[in-house]
């Protein structure tokens, strides 16, 4: 990429090939070719031998000099790595976190071979059409309040989803993302931990923004949606990913500061879990079936069951029966 000719065309107007070598000390020749380079990405720029250049339109992709421009956060994607395409940004961020790398960094995949989701499953993902996202976090938690910072995350992608579209999705716990009944994205953590402290939590996001409901696997064609496919027309990943990170380094910051209680009653508002009827099944794989009555102050479901007992979940699948 090229950060400094992109900042010199998004000055507006029109500047020669010329201008432009002065500034960045090269030839026009180099000029042209990077210009070049930056119309296979899918820039459209416009060039006219009296003019010179011109940006007319930029690409939906998930760039750093797309992002960073208009990104209002402190700390949270001011180091931003970029891949066409890997394997998983879980893995690539579960490495940066090994190495040291700060609290902050994302880890960002126009696709994904081996995306991964809880449990070991594989999230798909259409190329240059969803947000694969990793954010590498340094918590000063007891390893035990882990299981709040996905909660965190999920008040967040839903709050940066209602910033961008016109939808109101839903939160069902523990980690999935909801317009209606339909799965439009989904959270997963990883931890590395000692007996008293987090080293780095890995957060992982996949949301379906601009996929067809077409190009959905068979398998979860039914169960599966998009932004686009929800909201009647294409959503800016870019403005999406920039409003996550705003409200995630927000929400985070006062998670930290100040507890869970706050952002526990913002995920409540937002659930379509509490007071519904569910079958629960368990990580053996047992089942349990009842009614959520709350999430307690450490993000643990209460369900009761049906001789009126009150269990305490602390993980799990949770399947909506009334829905």
């Amino acid at each position: 990429m090229d950060p400094e000719l992109l900042q010199a065309l998004r000055e507006g107007g029109h500047i020669s090939g010329e201008e432009l070598g002065k500034r960045l000390k090269m030839t026009r020749t180099a000029i042209w070719k990077r210009v070049n380079r930056l119309r296979e990405l899918g820039y459209e720029i416009a060039s006219s031998p009296r003019r010179g250049y011109s940006l007319v339109s930029a690409p939906d992709l998930l760039l750093p000099e797309e992002i960073e421009p208009e990104l209002h956060t402190k700390s949270f994607g001011k180091q931003i790595i970029f891949y066409h395409e890997l394997t998983s940004t879980q893995d690539v961020a579960r490495e940066l976190a090994r190495q040291g790398v700060e609290e902050g960094t994302v880890v960002i995949a126009e696709a994904q071979s081996h995306g991964k989701g809880r449990k070991g499953r594989e999230w798909s993902s259409v190329p240059g059409q969803g947000i694969q996202i990793s954010v590498i976090l340094r918590p000063k938690l007891r390893p035990s309040q882990s299981i709040q910072i996905p909660l965190v995350a999920g008040v967040a992608v839903a709050q940066a989803i209602i910033d961008v579209t016109s939808l109101k999705p839903r939160i069902k716990w523990p980690n999935d993302l909801m317009i209606g009944r339909k799965k439009v994205g989904g959270i997963l953590t990883e931890m590395n931990a000692e007996i008293d402290r987090i080293d780095y939590v890995v957060l992982g996001i996949g949301l379906n923004v601009n996929t067809p409901q077409s190009q959905f696997p068979k398998e979860i064609r039914e169960i599966a949606t998009s932004l686009a496919e929800e909201s009647g027309g294409p959503v800016s990943r870019v403005k999406l990913f920039q409003s996550f990170l705003e409200e995630f380094e927000e929400l985070y910051g006062e998670f930290i500061s100040s507890g869970f209680q706050t952002i526990r009653e913002q995920w409540k508002a937002m659930s379509n879990t509490i007071g519904a009827s569910v079958e629960l099944r368990d990580m053996d794989g047992g089942k349990m079936r009842g009614k959520i009555l709350d999430m307690d102050e450490e993000g643990a479901l209460l369900l009761q069951k049906g001789d009126k007992s009150i269990e305490r979940i602390l993980a799990g699948d949770v399947t909506l029966r009334n829905a």
